[in-house]
């Protein structure tokens, strides 16, 4: 289950914004708490606020719809900042002359997740997907080696399953 939390219209550029939420991405909720305390840019303290608005959706979702939710378990899943609408600026320049420049505004989304076994089938599924999906240039030959490489994979790794079952059998008679 997926909580979102989105800041609108918040007065940094996109690119700031981005330095701090690279620094939270893929985190446990408590260590992106800490490391947005302990950072020294000025978006640090919104997105801190952006975090903790998220995980207060997440307790609401929980008490009203009854799921199950970990808080302990929940990490931040995606942290994006967009460039959002640009204020025009005029600035005085010599000989009468203007300079116009660009104050930017920047929306901010955080998406938490919670991390569990699901998450780990999934990925294990998305693996092989990725690894049957053709490539550029590739024809139905490369595909089918492909298809066949991920066919023995998987047979291998059944084998090895069933090896280690004989072993444990063997081993406790």
């Amino acid at each position: 289950m997926e909580f979102r939390a989105e800041m609108r219209y918040l007065r940094v550029s996109p690119q700031k914004a981005r330095l701090v939420l690279d620094l939270i991405k893929g985190r446990r909720v408590e260590d992106a708490r800490n490391t947005l305390m302990f950072t020294k840019k000025r978006v640090a303290a919104p997105v801190g606020k952006l975090l903790q608005s998220a995980l207060d959706n997440a307790n609401f979702l929980a008490s009203e719809k009854g799921i199950d939710v970990d808080i302990d378990n929940l990490y931040v899943k995606r942290a994006v900042a967009n460039d959002g609408p640009r204020m025009k600026r005029i600035r005085p320049a010599p000989q009468g002359r203007a300079y116009r420049y660009q104050r930017r505004i920047a929306p901010i989304e955080l998406v938490l997740a919670e991390r569990g076994r699901t998450e780990k089938s999934l990925l294990s599924s998305a693996k092989m997907q990725r690894l049957l999906r053709p490539r550029l240039g590739d024809g139905h030959r490369s595909r089918r080696r492909l298809r066949l490489r991920v066919r023995r994979k998987q047979q291998q790794s059944s084998f090895k399953f069933l090896v280690s079952l004989e072993r444990d059998a063997f081993v406790e008679t």
